[in-house]
């Protein structure tokens, strides 16, 4: 039985952070930084295309980032980004939602490339690094399993 998720959840909240995210200071126009924006057009609601009223650029939120020239529904880019995160596999993703696997995973590896060009290059200030034992007696048993008699 198909249930599709993306049907469940609100586009217009997930566009509205998926810009809080994208642009932390507000929308702007990406070639002179003006934020005397104007509505373009709303065929695509709620991704909507803005007109910088000084220079007469047009573009959408997602001009400019990694998310360029994206088809994609807002929900579905954030429950892409979530099983991203999550480390799910893209042809499980790609199943669950219903596109293209390969095209899933040119997204992911453009995303992979911009976070990982955005990490601290500097290496940690001190000498010896403390790590957490996750996995204390990991595969270890107290007491034989019993068998069914």
């Amino acid at each position: 039985m198909d249930f599709p998720l993306t049907d469940l959840m609100d586009q217009q909240a997930c566009y509205e952070r998926i810009v809080a995210t994208l642009h932390p200071d507000g929308l702007v126009c990406p070639r002179c930084g003006g934020d005397r924006l104007g509505v373009h057009r709303k065929h695509r609601a709620p991704v909507i295309d803005y007109r910088c009223r000084d220079c007469r650029r047009v573009f959408n939120a997602y001009t400019g980032t990694a998310l360029h020239k994206t088809s994609r529904s807002p929900s579905a880019l954030i429950l892409v980004l979530r099983g991203f995160a999550q480390g799910d596999t893209t042809a499980r993703m790609a199943r669950e939602l219903g596109c293209d696997r390969m095209k899933l995973l040119a997204l992911r590896h453009k995303l992979q490339g911009n976070a990982l060009a955005g990490l601290d290059a500097d290496p940690l200030p001190d000498a010896v690094v403390e790590a957490d034992e996750c996995y204390v007696n990991a595969g270890e048993k107290r007491h034989a399993a019993s068998r069914a008699g």
